[in-house]
């Protein structure tokens, strides 16, 4: 496969024009995004339902791996200092509490899913499911192992309450993502000058 510009980079100007500032303001948008979403939520215990993945898989492969990672490493650090930015809030603590290997696995989700989107998978349904459905065990695998380390629980029950119960709202928020992310491409295929 050969390398393919992001929608973000193809839909906003070209080559030099595509500036630090535009990259500045994608990647301020994402963080925003990210905190809304986390206070989008179903209180499961002990790790709340959101619309986080959502937000960061669409967002990843919009983005293309170097945005996307960045947004997320900013989005972190935002939270690390003491920003309301997480479900719950903010602070250092945060990452030692229950949720901290899922926000971590949304840095190596980000980067992955923003690479397959640089190779081409962004645009069909199917493979752009497939590099969500990727991105999604890439959150879990950090999530669980951190859950089983600082909970009480036993193996099935972080399996039971870090991923069994998110898995029917994943899969509707996989798709509804892996939907809209090639409706966005044909989008802007249709409104963006043929270059040449």
């Amino acid at each position: 496969m050969h390398a393919n510009n992001s929608l973000a980079e193809t839909f906003l100007p070209k080559a030099r024009e595509f500036s630090s500032l535009h990259s500045i303001l994608l990647v301020l948008g994402g963080t925003i995004a990210l905190a809304i979403s986390s206070k989008i939520q179903v209180p499961f215990y002990p790790v709340p339902l959101t619309m986080q993945t959502f937000v960061l898989l669409s967002l990843s492969i919009a983005y293309g791996p170097r945005l996307a990672t960045a947004t997320v490493l900013l989005y972190l650090f935002e939270g690390a200092i003491g920003l309301p930015v997480f479900a719950f809030g903010g602070g250092l603590a945060y990452f030692a509490g229950p949720s901290a290997g899922y926000l971590f696995g949304f840095v190596i989700a980000a980067f992955a899913c923003g690479w397959l989107a640089r190779m081409g998978w962004d645009r069909n349904v199917f493979t752009t499911a497939f590099a969500m459905i990727i991105g999604n065990a890439l959150i879990y695998i950090p999530g669980l192992l951190w859950l089983a380390l600082v909970s009480n629980q036993s193996a099935l029950q972080v399996v039971h309450s870090g991923f069994l119960i998110f898995l029917l709202p994943d899969a509707v928020k996989i798709a509804l993502a892996a939907a809209m992310l090639p409706l966005a491409w044909k989008w802007v295929k249709q409104n963006t000058p043929d270059e040449g």
